[in-house]
């Protein structure tokens, strides 16, 4: 083959420098050489192509066929952290007596107190799921959040207790944010958009499990209700934990009540109290529609391509 060799100095004494200012160029990099290409505004339609195929690829590879799906509150700590806070708030307002700022965060630390329930709730779960999944080594059923701190972390955490792979779906935010130390290495994504994040979450999913949580967490939640409302994906179990919380937060019978949803569509969820009534409810969905909950490799294959 032809012989490439770069002009000698002595045929002329600017070649050198000159070829050296080529290479250093952005446009002599190759397209998928090129990060800088890829972040322009234009080329947002390869990122989110991009960022759907490579978690789906590498899930492929993994043998991941189906996900149960935990949803909760970045906020909601364990109980001896949620107490180590509620200390920390009562002694700021014990030197500040009367703050009504200082006296509002005790109140909400306890309120958060009171919550550090559903953190072990959501560890146990992950528990109940990698055991009923076949053990650590299957890898057909995982546990999947979105890889952040509190419930989501919860739910790693239990699969992580079983020896059991467990996926993290992060997003990228304006402030520093890092994945719980509790997901799998190689099943965690980072994502730019939160739509194909969504996407992900719903692709596997063979239940949904939404535990208390702010404006991320409805989002979440009311996506999946939408699209099974609308029969854009096909029914699935979609599970509430803590029904006094979620009572206050979601009137579906209200909504129901005013026509703006069928009365149908309150049956879309129901509540749960522990991770053993939510696993147990989700087991008994699967068998009165006679379909087992850990799919076949092959089926889960087609429904991810629908």
């Amino acid at each position: 083959m032809p012989v490439s060799r770069q002009k000698p100095e002595s045929e002329d004494p600017t070649a050198p420098a000159q070829i050296a200012r080529i290479l250093e160029s952005p446009s002599y990099r190759r397209v998928d050489d090129d990060p800088d290409l890829l972040k322009r505004d234009e080329l947002r339609p390869a990122r989110l192509q991009l960022e759907y195929l490579k978690p789906d690829l590498l899930m492929r590879d993994w043998g991941v066929h189906a996900t149960i799906v935990v949803f909760g509150g970045t906020r909601i700590l364990e109980p001896a952290a949620a107490c180590e806070k509620l200390a920390r708030a009562k002694a700021a307002l014990e030197a500040a007596p009367g703050d009504t700022t200082l006296e509002r965060a005790v109140q909400v630390a306890e309120r958060v107190v009171a919550k550090s329930r559903y953190y072990e709730e959501a560890r146990e779960l992950g528990r109940l799921v990698a055991r009923g999944a076949g053990g650590p080594g299957d890898r057909r059923l995982l546990v999947v959040t979105g890889g952040g701190p509190g419930i989501m972390e919860a739910a790693n955490r239990g699969a992580y207790d079983e020896g059991a792979p467990s996926i993290g779906l992060n997003i990228t935010l304006p402030h520093e944010q890092f994945p719980n130390p509790y997901i799998t290495p190689e099943l965690c994504f980072q994502f730019r958009y939160f739509a194909l994040r969504k996407m992900h979450f719903l692709l596997r999913a063979r239940a949904l499990v939404a535990f208390p949580g702010g404006y991320g967490t409805l989002d979440e939640l009311f996506d999946a209700l939408c699209l099974v409302q609308t029969r854009k994906i096909d029914p699935l179990p979609i599970v509430l934990v803590g029904e006094e919380f979620w009572r206050g937060v979601l009137d579906a019978e209200r909504l129901a009540a005013e026509g703006v949803i069928d009365p149908e569509d309150v049956e879309l969820f129901w509540y749960a109290e522990t991770a053993q009534e939510a696993w147990d409810g989700i087991l008994a969905w699967y068998k009165n529609r006679g379909e087992p909950l850990v799919v076949r490799a092959n089926r889960a294959t087609d429904e991810e391509r629908r």
